[in-house]
């Protein structure tokens, strides 16, 4: 699909702000949230508008704002805010059969058939698909249960930096300290290893330089007596961390950790549910290194705005009973139907070269050169159209900066600009936008994010 073609899909004049935002309308209705809703809500405490519609890869707010959304829901929305393809096969489904637990229907079999074809080539014909609740947390549970249940061991080991869920198991395999620290513990023997955080390394080793040392940890972990860590049940991570600040791994570091995974018949979960569906330029973040896991999670895009769920497991792993997992809301039929749309959509228009082209020739460059004429900003990083801005006090020190961070989103918003900021910090810029996003909303979106950066540093 052309970029022409992709025009269609948005606000044909985004960006365009008409009140300063937030305007009165979504003052107003942030206002009410706080009072009927719990304190719990989260999103609109840093951006605090409330939105009406959305294209493409736009935004409306309640006050006529017009925004272009690097958000993308926290990377649900990959094939678009309402893309129509989605919407009327969602429609016709709504028409037919909306629910049906996990009896076999058409759309069903559809879907089934859809992932399978997809799915990282040697675990093609070697796998099976459960769909569970509609989560990503859902599917990180099952997951965790599906290692245990195998494996009939207790652990599980993660990565520092990962992020996968809120839910009680996947919580827990959470690394964010301020996320769980009053809700511990939740299940027991949950080890954290480095990931291969270059620009922060822990052992203050320089990529491509440092022979792996982080790798090497997790072995030594396994393979020490007195480490303190019994064998788990599974290996997590993701290849491309998401809220750990959009990091992508090196592609040997991923291969090291299946490495250690098989040699000690450890099964190795690869979390692709913000990371997959062509978000970094590939359909599966894994396949950048060639790694096949034995259990994939997937949420968050499959659903095309809709939820959904889904954990891939290696046939040697399918030993539970009938019954042995269930949820009301497992495989519905309509998020089914959008599912099989947004998967052949992504087909159609080859997504992951659009992806990876729009990365590789403007997000990366045009940022690489911000870098360059910023004191504050550290790093940029990323894979496709999952990019990290790391903004710090100075460039030796590399001390996080959280502050100017806020204050940076604060005037992109301003300006009609939705981003996210994640990070072990809070300190880093995420760009998540929609992948049909066009190259000239990929470039007016830049500019509105580097006169943000610079008009705010030049307050410092």
């Amino acid at each position: 699909m052309s970029d022409k073609k992709f025009e269609d899909l948005h606000f044909p004049d985004a960006p365009r702000i008409v009140v300063k935002p937030p305007g009165p309308n979504s003052r107003d209705m942030c206002q009410r949230q706080d009072i009927l809703e719990s304190a719990a809500v989260s999103y609109p405490k840093a951006v605090p508008i409330a939105f009406e519609e959305g294209r493409g890869a736009t935004l409306k707010d309640v006050d006529g704002n017009v925004y272009i959304d690097f958000f993308a829901g926290a990377g649900v929305l990959n094939v678009g805010h309402c893309n129509p393809e989605v919407v009327e096969a969602a429609k016709q489904q709504m028409e037919k059969l909306t629910h049906c637990l996990d009896f076999p229907t058409p759309v069903r079999m559809k879907l089934t058939e859809e992932i399978l074809a997809l799915l990282p080539e040697k675990l093609r014909n070697n796998a099976k698909i459960f769909f569970v609740a509609p989560t990503g947390s859902d599917a990180v549970e099952t997951a965790i249960k599906l290692a245990k249940f195998n494996t009939r061991r207790i652990g599980m080991i993660s990565f520092e930096g990962g992020y996968h869920g809120m839910t009680a198991g996947a919580l827990t395999l959470t690394a964010n300290k301020e996320f769980k620290k009053k809700f511990m513990p939740m299940i027991p023997e949950v080890h954290f290893v480095p990931y291969a955080y270059c620009y922060r390394c822990i052992f203050g080793k320089e990529y491509p330089d440092c022979d792996f040392e982080c790798a090497k940890y997790l072995e030594h972990v396994l393979e020490d007596p007195d480490s303190g860590v019994v064998e788990p049940a599974a290996i997590i991570l993701e290849a491309v961390q998401g809220e750990g600040g959009s990091i992508p791994a090196p592609d040997k570091f991923i291969r090291e950790i299946r490495r250690i995974a098989s040699e000690h018949s450890i099964p190795l979960i690869d979390d692709e549910i913000q990371a997959g569906m062509c978000r970094t330029g590939k359909m599966w973040a894994c396949e950048h290194s060639g790694v096949t896991p034995d259990i994939m999670t997937i949420s968050k895009g499959v659903g095309g705005g809709l939820p959904l769920s889904v954990v891939v497991l290696d046939k040697r792993l399918d030993t539970w009973e009938k019954g042995a997992h269930v949820g009301t809301f497992r495989g519905h039929v309509v998020a089914m139907a959008a599912a099989v749309a947004t998967l052949r959509f992504i087909k159609k228009h080859k997504l992951w070269d659009h992806v990876a082209k729009l990365g590789r020739e403007v997000f990366l460059p045009r940022l690489e050169e911000l870098k360059g004429e910023s004191k504050y900003i550290g790093d940029v990083r990323g894979k496709g159209m999952m990019i990290g801005v790391e903004f710090v006090k100075d460039k030796e020190s590399k001390k996080p900066w959280p502050e100017i961070v806020r204050e940076v989103q604060k005037a992109c918003y301003e300006k009609g600009l939705i981003t996210e900021v994640g990070g072990h910090y809070q300190n880093v810029i995420r760009f998540l936008p929609p992948l049909v996003l066009t190259k000239e909303l990929a470039e007016t979106g830049i500019d509105i994010f580097a006169e943000a950066a610079k008009g705010v540093e030049a307050t410092k």
